[in-house]
């Protein structure tokens, strides 16, 4: 994709990384990430307004850090180098590099000595509260450069060299814990390197159609059709692109939620003229998890049975030439790191995880500029509704792994009805968009019990609701008890086969989100 102005993020490994591009975009400006070890010739092609130098968990004082080319010191643009990025800047300037006693983790008060445009706006009459994260820290700044901060324990905690356009912080203005840490970024955007703000949805979709419309030209598209955001928004874009030369192929594997086939089918078939394929698979995919309790076996068996179904239904389309798959940025930023390499947007089939060579599919990845929070913009953009927009993540595997242990027809019911529930009792509060998902797990165990008099011996469902931004970190949300009540009893006195319900307390790490 084209795009007016550009910033360059080089990532040197740190777990902020994206967080830096996200803070870009939030400001109308369009980011990319690349590896630190991109040759200059391959940045400059880039041709970006500003670069940033990301944090990272190496030092600059071993051999074997990750380093950056000189030139990009002398390109000619602003760059702005964040925490290990400042380090790695004074260490190539001649500047004087100490390791630390104890790594600084944590707020600091910042002392803002000399603003300048980097921290223009900042408080200056009393301590400003910053997100440290180091362990190494720059002690004497290399010639030519200023002091904007310092804190108690750091003499140089900002600098900066606006004769060379060069900038630095030691800690963190990209994530939450730093006071103001927007106006920072902003300053070095708007201020500092004047770019012009022009990444918007709408321009997105404008730009992704046409270029999709370019790259595909006569020839036929297939497109796996979850019902899930991302699987809907890159089929809607296609469609706005090029129309019937695109078929959706929607495959019920048996593993999907209360309703969710007629749901997604029904709101793409009243709504939108595309060419949809529905395959009821259900029974072939179960007869192959009859038994199965490892999870990744399941996920194997769940894997390659939806290959080959997907396979058989595209050999049966003519003219097809590309699958389109809704590969997100996070999942290309993990093969852009330091020891890694950029994709490009239509790519080869070897890229396509798990399909086989023999379908000689090139690989068509619209959203793979985009973060999760962006698709749904682009949702809205297409003018999904909002069930579908806000609908909480599900995994590929779909229930398979949210039953611990063996699946059956009678335990995938049990489970379904649960879940049903869940979600009916979220949406009812509130609380559904307020959480990043929530969802019900069916236990391999059974507990005593005791209804109408009667002993029972049950099985025992979890409940799974969690906050988090990416899915990279995740925290156990708190439910009012009252909701966890109504959740509990329901499940118990709906749900056929359930005494017992408990609620997961885990965050991730060390804990995951998903049980399998």
């Amino acid at each position: 994709m084209e795009h007016h102005d550009k910033v360059v993020i080089l990532d040197f490994g740190s777990q902020y990384t994206q967080l830096i591009a996200r803070r870009v975009r939030e400001a109308g400006v369009y980011s990319e990430i690349v590896p630190c070890t991109i040759p200059l010739d391959e940045l400059k092609a880039h041709d970006p307004k500003a670069v940033i130098l990301s944090g990272g968990p190496a030092s600059v004082l071993e051999d074997d850090s990750p380093g950056v080319d000189d030139g990009v010191f002398a390109l000619g643009v602003p760059v702005l180098g964040i925490c290990y990025g400042m380090q790695i800047m004074a260490h190539h300037l001649c500047g004087r590099i100490t390791q630390a006693t104890d790594r600084e983790y944590g707020r600091a008060d910042l002392d803002v000595v000399d603003p300048g445009l980097l921290l223009d706006g900042l408080r200056t009459d009393e301590g400003h509260k910053v997100w440290m994260s180091h362990g190494d820290h720059v002690e004497a700044a290399p010639e030519g450069f200023k002091v904007l901060a310092k804190t108690g324990s750091l003499d140089v905690a900002a600098m900066s060299d606006p004769a060379r356009k060069l900038y630095a912080l030691q800690f963190h203005p990209e994530v939450a814990h730093t006071d103001d840490g927007e106006i920072i970024l902003r300053n070095f955007l708007f201020k500092i390197a004047q770019v012009k703000p022009g990444w918007t949805m709408a321009s997105f979709v404008d730009h992704t159609t046409a270029e999709l419309r370019e790259a595909v030209g006569d020839a036929g598209v297939v497109c796996g059709l979850s019902g899930g955001i991302d699987s809907t928004v890159v089929a809607l874009l296609l469609h706005k692109a090029i129309g019937k030369q695109l078929t959706c192929i929607f495959v019920d594997n048996g593993l999907l939620r209360h309703q969710e086939r007629e749901e997604v089918i029904g709101y793409l078939d009243e709504h939108f003229d595309l060419n949809l394929v529905v395959v009821d698979a259900r029974e072939r995919f179960l007869s192959k998890l009859t038994g199965v309790s490892d999870p990744e076996e399941k996920r194997r068996i769940i894997g390659y049975t939806f290959i080959d179904v997907f396979e058989e239904e595209a050999n049966k389309l003519d003219g097809v030439k590309y699958l389109a798959q809704g590969t997100l940025y996070p999942d290309v930023i993990e093969s852009v790191s330091f020891k890694g390499g950029p994709s490009a947007v239509i790519k080869s089939h070897h890229n396509v995880g798990g399909l086989p060579e023999k379908m000689n599919l090139d690989l068509v990845e619209p959203l793979r500029e985009l973060f999760k929070d962006e698709v749904r913009k682009v949702a809205v953009e297409l003018g999904l509704p909002d069930y579908i927009i806000w609908r909480h993540p599900f995994p590929g595997p779909g229930l398979a792994i949210r039953i611990i242990g063996e699946i059956s027809p009678e335990r995938l019911e049990v489970l379904r009805q649960s879940d049903r529930i869940v979600q009916q009792e979220l949406r009812a509060s509130g609380w559904y968009q307020k959480v990043w998902q929530g969802f019900a797990v069916l236990l391999p165990l059974k507990t005593v019990g005791v209804m109408g008099d009667d002993r029972t011996y049950e099985s025992v469902v979890a409940l799974r609701v969690v906050d988090s931004l990416d899915a990279m970190t995740a925290d156990w949300t708190r439910l009012p008890p009252d909701l966890v009540a109504r959740i509990s009893n329901r499940i118990i006195n709906e749900v056929r086969g359930v005494n017992r319900v408990v609620l997961d307390v885990s965050s991730k790490p060390p804990s995951t989100i998903e049980w399998e």
